[in-house]
């Protein structure tokens, strides 16, 4: 057989050869390290030198993962970026909007009409009664300033007594929203299968809906109606006595619908609390664990804000709590006939009430400015 000549002069390898140590062949000569030789005992032909991955790994120096950490950390940086320009056009657009322009959304619904009115209302009943235990103090005794002083109450209280009538109108056909509510859940899917539950559908009784339907919703419906009852009774339509009758039934689903409203309160701000616990234990186990913002800014943010979220639904919840105890103080009053300070104490129920739902219509007229606003910026 003719043999295969190879660079340099070099025979194939020999018994002796085959048989010599391993580490032979690893003589300093060969060494990769230093740079790339051709190895005369191999039978193919040489390729082309390439950097070798394992030798780019955590083992033995860089890191293969290099360029993936970069796109991740890039990745969270413009993640960052956008949620602080969102921020920035979100404090911008707040600070944009006037006040002028809140009043100006709230007065426009008939909910904003009668917060606006009840204000003045309850204002005026707190300074007529600051103003009869004054001049009650006083000695009987004449005055030219008298006549005046009778007049200005007495145009007053018919202030008073007109916003009142004027704020029943506004809140007739207030059983609608709930009624809508219970509608909405008078269908169900005609079969469990799929194809038939897209296809067609079975209306339930009317009667089956409202006895399945949330009690709020039934005492804010009941409410309603009776409310409306009573209104159209001093409109003159209905007789004066139904219409007591159903102004007193009106109060007690009043009552009833107060107190399940502080039971959801209470069940709301306890769900509250825990989730707040939950966020700040996981912000505390990252700082105990040497975690820092630079290391883990997108969980450290995304908490602080669940957090700040958090604190201003429960601010919310307590304004709600507030108002709806005044709410209670004042139809208790009502309902079971007090009449210690009755005048007195309905009157500053009725305003702070006032103040604080006033407060909570604002808030939210403002948020859906600020968010429209924000988007156009």
């Amino acid at each position: 057989m003719s043999s295969i000549s190879f660079p340099h002069s070099v025979s194939a390898p020999s018994s002796r050869q085959q048989e010599m140590p391993e580490s032979q062949y690893y003589s300093t000569e060969f060494d990769g390290s230093a740079s790339f030789q051709i190895n005369p005992l191999s039978t193919h032909p040489p390729r082309t030198p390439r950097v070798s991955v394992v030798s780019s790994s955590h083992m033995y120096g860089s890191s293969i993962y290099e360029e993936r950490d970069e796109l991740s950390e890039s990745a969270h940086l413009e993640t960052e970026s956008i949620d602080e320009e969102e921020d920035v056009r979100m404090k911008e657009a707040e600070r944009r909007i006037r006040p002028e322009e809140v009043w100006r959304d709230i007065v426009v619904t008939s909910n904003g009409r009668d917060k606006a009115f009840k204000i003045i209302q309850y204002s005026l009943k707190v300074y007529l009664l600051f103003h009869t235990t004054v001049t009650g103090s006083r000695l009987l005794r004449k005055s030219a300033k008298q006549p005046l002083e009778q007049e200005l109450v007495k145009r007053l209280t018919s202030t008073v007594s007109g916003l009142s009538f004027s704020r029943k109108c506004l809140l007739l056909f207030n059983w609608l929203s709930p009624l809508t509510a219970i509608l909405a859940q008078q269908s169900v899917p005609f079969s469990s299968d799929r194809k038939a539950e897209t296809k067609s559908q079975v209306p339930r009784p009317f009667l089956h809906a409202v006895m399945n339907a949330p009690p709020p919703v039934l005492l804010e419906l009941a409410n309603a109606v009776s409310d409306d009852l009573y209104t159209l009774s001093l409109l003159g339509i209905l007789g004066k006595k139904f219409g007591d009758r159903a102004g007193r039934f009106s109060d007690w689903c009043w009552f009833f619908a107060t107190l399940v409203g502080l039971v959801e309160n209470g069940v709301e701000r306890q769900m509250n609390g825990n989730l707040q616990r939950e966020a700040e234990s996981r912000m505390y186990k990252d700082s105990m664990s040497g975690a820092t913002a630079k290391s883990k800014p997108t969980s450290t943010k995304v908490d602080e804000k669940e957090i700040g979220r958090l604190q201003k639904q429960d601010y919310w919840l307590q304004i709600t709590r507030a108002k709806l105890t005044m709410d209670l103080i004042f139809v208790s009053y009502e309902i079971f006939r007090l009449k210690r300070a009755k005048n007195s104490i309905k009157a500053m129920a009725g305003l702070i009430a006032a103040i604080l739902s006033t407060a909570k219509l604002y808030d939210r007229h403002k948020s859906a400015l600020t968010k429209a606003l924000g988007v156009t910026l």
